[in-house]
């Protein structure tokens, strides 16, 4: 069994098990994200034990709310380096962060929540300031 199978392939499904679609490659980052309507989730999943643990359940909690984005998207740093790098693209005026979760509207950026905004709070915290952008522009 490989790196990826014992350790990635477990943090991968946290977030496609709740229907967020994984962007592979740049081209999947600019079919999904280039010219977008509506609202579009993107997170940044990592390997970070300290902020994405809390980060990846909180999506999840977020996502129970009944106002949601309305695409559902995720890329992997350290994993599909050149599907994060093109991802982070969309996030103009933001440096990269892992795990970092954008919210773009009409393809524009409209929230950003950063590693240093996730890092050391719990899932439910986090939750709370997702289903607060969601509220705001879904």
């Amino acid at each position: 069994m490989t790196y990826d199978e014992r350790f990635v392939t477990p943090m991968r499904e946290e977030l496609t098990r709740l229907g967020v679609r994984e962007m592979r490659t740049p081209a999947d980052v600019d079919a999904t994200l280039r010219d977008a309507a509506g609202t579009t989730l993107v997170v940044v999943n990592s390997i970070c034990g300290c902020a994405a643990r809390n980060a990846r359940p909180a999506v999840a909690l977020a996502l129970k709310h009944e106002r949601v984005p309305g695409t559902l998207t995720t890329v992997f740093a350290g994993q599909d380096v050149d599907a994060t790098e093109r991802a982070r693209s969309y996030f103009t005026g933001y440096r990269p962060s892992s795990p970092q979760i954008g919210l773009l509207k009409d393809g524009k950026l409209v929230y950003m929540l950063e590693r240093h905004q996730i890092e050391g709070r719990n899932a439910a915290a986090i939750a709370q300031d997702l289903v607060a952008a969601f509220d705001a522009h879904c």
